[in-house]
């Protein structure tokens, strides 16, 4: 089974989302054959680098409401993210631009890191507050990763690499008509969208799988003899004397 998973490392239910997939899959039987592959997606491809801006001020002017409005609005985030362990750091959270993150991961991929890098990235935005449109900062996540920063700074610093992979997989998304992440795609044929509650991820996982490896149809064959030995519920069924 195969689950392609489209976020951005900015997006709060993006991690969310992840981290109750994982819970799922925790519990799933046949965790072993599933493999989870993450997609690029930019929810604002046009932020910048860095800016002074604060979550709440940024916020407050996308949708039009006060900055302590905005501030009361992540709390709902902020308790979501807590029932699966995780404590955001809203208040010294850094805005940035996500392009060479995504980037970075395709890298981590070709590594057999994308997993670790992938996790890493998300911790550093909204755990550790730190701006993930840094260069430096990058590195630092891709050496935590297990993977050499110095190599990192190499390929970030080459703009083209792993520009078009980053691209393609947000064309992908246009195709399949993903306007908003996280989505999940299982098999190329089953979708899930949203940070769904874990329950509804273990569903899913069942149901794809029991669809996907149908049990075995066994034809009953009977001599019609009366003589059914045989065992059930606690009681054996004996022939008659005759």
């Amino acid at each position: 089974m195969k689950i392609e998973v489209w976020s951005d490392v900015a997006c709060p239910f993006c991690y969310i989302g992840k981290r109750r997939l994982e819970n799922a899959l925790s519990q799933f039987p046949h965790k072993a054959q599933v493999a989870v592959e993450f997609k690029s997606f930019e929810l604002d491809p046009n932020a910048p680098i860095h800016t002074d801006k604060t979550i709440y001020e940024k916020l407050a002017t996308n949708y039009g409401i006060s900055v302590e409005q905005a501030r009361q609005n992540v709390q709902g985030v902020s308790r979501q993210a807590a029932t699966v362990g995780m404590k955001f750091n809203f208040d010294d959270m850094k805005l940035a631009n996500t392009f060479n993150a995504h980037r970075l991961i395709k890298w981590a991929k070709m590594h057999g890191k994308e997993a670790e890098m992938t996790e890493n990235l998300f911790r550093a935005y909204f755990i550790d507050a730190k701006n993930v449109g840094l260069l430096d900062t990058l590195a630092d996540v891709a050496e935590a990763s297990g993977l050499e920063r110095t190599e990192a700074l190499k390929v970030l610093r080459d703009k083209e690499r792993y520009a078009d992979d980053v691209r393609h997989d947000e064309d992908a998304a246009r195709q399949f008509g993903i306007s908003g992440v996280p989505f999940f795609i299982i098999n190329r044929k089953y979708a899930i969208s949203g940070a769904q509650p874990t329950d509804t991820f273990a569903s899913a996982l069942q149901q794809v799988w029991e669809e996907e490896n149908p049990a075995p149809k066994l034809q009953v064959l009977s001599s019609n003899s009366g003589d059914d030995l045989s065992c059930a519920d606690g009681h054996c069924m004996m022939p008659e004397k005759k």
